[in-house]
């Protein structure tokens, strides 16, 4: 597995590069939707060479849950695999992510013309006023906001940690619904590792939550969050 993840992450480095390219000039060219479909056409592609290579394949259910306009899509969070997958499930999708991301070179770049929602997780204040501002912007322009409300990537091991309350405050605010969606990701392309397990990832879209209190909305998310990783684990 330790050969088979070394090939998989220069099949994965030798693309992002090129297509961090492409991306930045197709947002210039083309529509934030097109230009959307194309990173999303990058990310299957590589998914699919993780499930050829790494032998880690995916199983999505309930992905009929997901609605045909603006929402947030609230995730645990424990590794890169869902960092990708989830930006596939909508487009146009805005991304919730660290500032310092777009100082990659290239795949930074490319991540800033997609029109992600930046914070500085160290002013949880300013942060919070930015969710709020921003995803409403973007759920009034038709876009799918993705939230992961624990922060920081979590070890799968431990569970599900604490969630933040900006998604149930904004749903609450714009009368959006939350798509919950529970995974186990981290179990098989872990955190800050080269090597990968082999296995089938667990990809579980829960119903709709909607509500106009949100401490409730918050804490139904992350029950049923919480509840679907004790099972699928």
């Amino acid at each position: 597995m330790l050969i088979r993840s070394l090939i998989f992450y220069l099949v994965f480095y030798s693309t992002l590069i090129p297509v961090s390219i492409i991306v930045i000039f197709s947002s210039i060219i083309f529509s934030m939707k097109t230009t959307q479909k194309i990173s999303g056409w990058w990310i299957l592609n590589i998914l699919k060479a993780l499930k050829l290579i790494c032998l880690i394949s995916w199983k999505v259910e309930g992905e009929e849950n997901i609605p045909k306009k603006p929402c947030l899509i609230v995730a645990n969070h424990h590794g890169p695999w869902e960092s990708l997958f989830l930006q596939t499930l909508f487009v146009p999708t805005s991304s919730i992510i660290k500032k310092e991301i777009l100082l990659i070179p290239f795949f930074g770049w490319a991540i800033s013309c997609l029109k992600p929602i930046t914070i500085n997780r160290n002013k949880k204040l300013n942060s919070l006023k930015r969710v709020l501002q921003l995803g409403g912007k973007r759920i009034i322009e038709g876009y799918m906001v993705l939230i992961f409300p624990e922060g920081t990537r979590g070890d799968p091991s431990k569970g599900i940690g604490k969630f933040g309350n900006s998604f149930g405050m904004l749903a609450a605010k714009h009368n959006v619904p939350v798509i919950p969606i529970c995974h186990n990701s981290g179990k098989y392309w872990v955190n800050k590792s080269i090597k990968k397990n082999k296995g089938c990832i667990s990809v579980k879209v829960g119903s709709p939550i909607t509500g106009s209190n949100p401490k409730e909305i918050s804490d139904k998310t992350y029950q049923w969050i919480k509840k679907c990783y004790e099972d699928i684990n």
